[in-house]
């Protein structure tokens, strides 16, 4: 069975969905790969260090997805009209796309999925169950966000982030807000801490207390009963009333003055990111703050965020990176693709090396999309059509 790797031809994208370590595991279970050339080369994986393990080397992405069964990839694939090639009409019919497909904000291509007859994963809708935390591609590409998001964050910071005593006097440690406690706010957390910051999170989840404070962090949050019932079963965040938000505003209003790094990572699955910082919160920032927006991709949790770009404001640094997991393409690359060979492996015989999804494993029906020219999963049949 052949496993297609195409080429990330999308803006700001430099990761690959292979690497030759992983490339290696898929072989020994019984695929042959084939890498389309220079799809690992923003990665620092050269076609070479693929044909070292065995790989294939497709000239282009159309030898390279011929007669695959299975075609893997980072982001979504082109469809006609927005880039170089359309790479959706180069996957055959029946064959199984397995990528970050984004389906909550790109309902129109599910839809072209469906007509080309592909078997569609989304693998950011992996349930969140025991044993699919190997599979969890939001989990390991959030945790690298969180750290990068820190260490540029204070790249970008103009005093240093500990304590320090020096015989000229003492340098105050630096104070750090994370906002969203979920696997990137966490992690900005550790990573703050390990840097030698204060760090105080707030989040909307009342579970999240124990984990910040295990962390040596501060938990800020508004009490309110509505919070009792502010995480989905799949460990997300909900959206709050219009009440809450502005009480949480309040409370943000009168930490963030206080505050020389925040770093927001609060994110609602199929919708626009919630609104934090206020124009006035950031003007109530001392000069030399900085903001770093992880949410800038969906808008944005600071009012004054620009997605793409880093701006001063009021002296204030806010950085809006997109794609923030890209910004570590080597160690982004290497989990994805340990996510998608722990994806796999189930469902290949050991003995025969016969692949096969097992279509009442939840992991698969949990984010299969489309499947015999139809929308099958129960949250987007009936939308994009």
């Amino acid at each position: 069975m052949k496993i297609a790797i195409l080429k990330e031809r999308r803006e700001n994208e430099r990761r690959v969905a292979a690497t030759p370590d992983s490339v290696k595991r898929l072989m020994a279970l019984g695929f042959d790969i084939v890498v389309e050339t220079g799809a690992g080369e923003s990665s620092s994986f050269s076609d070479q260090d693929y044909k070292d393990v065995g790989a294939d080397i497709g000239a282009d992405a159309s030898a390279t997805a011929d007669d695959a069964d299975i075609v893997l990839k980072v982001q979504r694939p082109l469809l006609a009209g927005e880039g170089e090639i359309d790479e959706l009409s180069l996957i055959k019919s029946g064959a199984y796309l397995i990528a970050m497909l984004a389906p909550y904000t790109t309902k129109e291509a599910i839809d072209a999925y469906a007509a080309a007859g592909v078997n569609a994963m989304a693998m950011e809708l992996m349930p969140r169950i025991s044993r699919a935390q190997g599979m969890d591609v939001l989990s390991s590409q959030s945790n690298l966000a969180g750290y990068k998001a820190v260490v540029d964050a204070a790249n970008h910071f103009g005093r240093a982030m500990p304590m320090m005593m020096t015989a000229a006097g003492t340098i105050a440690p630096a104070r750090v807000l994370v906002m969203g406690a979920g696997v990137a706010g966490l992690q900005a957390i550790a990573t703050a801490k390990r840097m030698g910051a204060i760090v105080s999170a707030t989040d909307v989840r009342p579970v999240a207390k124990e984990q910040v404070e295990s962390l040596g962090g501060k938990f800020v949050m508004v009490e309110s009963d509505e919070t009792e019932d502010a995480e989905t079963a799949g460990g997300y965040a909900k959206e709050m009333s219009d009440e809450y938000k502005a009480k949480q505003a309040e409370l943000v209003a009168a930490t963030i003055a206080t505050q020389d790094i925040a770093i927001c990572t609060a994110l609602i699955p199929g919708r626009p990111a919630p609104m934090l910082i206020s124009k006035a919160m950031v003007e109530s920032m001392r000069p030399g703050s900085i903001i770093f927006d992880m949410a800038a991709e969906t808008g944005g949790n600071c009012e004054l965020t620009v997605p793409g770009e880093t701006i001063v404001h009021n002296g204030v640094t806010i950085i809006g990176y997109l794609n923030v997991p890209s910004h570590l393409a080597v160690d982004a690359s290497s989990l994805y693709a340990r996510n998608l060979v722990n994806f796999l492996s189930p469902h290949v015989d050991e003995e025969t090396k016969e692949f096969a999804f097992n279509m009442e494993d939840e992991t698969v029906t949990g984010i299969l999309l489309t499947s015999g020219g139809k929308i099958v999963h129960p949250q987007f049949v009936g939308e994009g059509e």
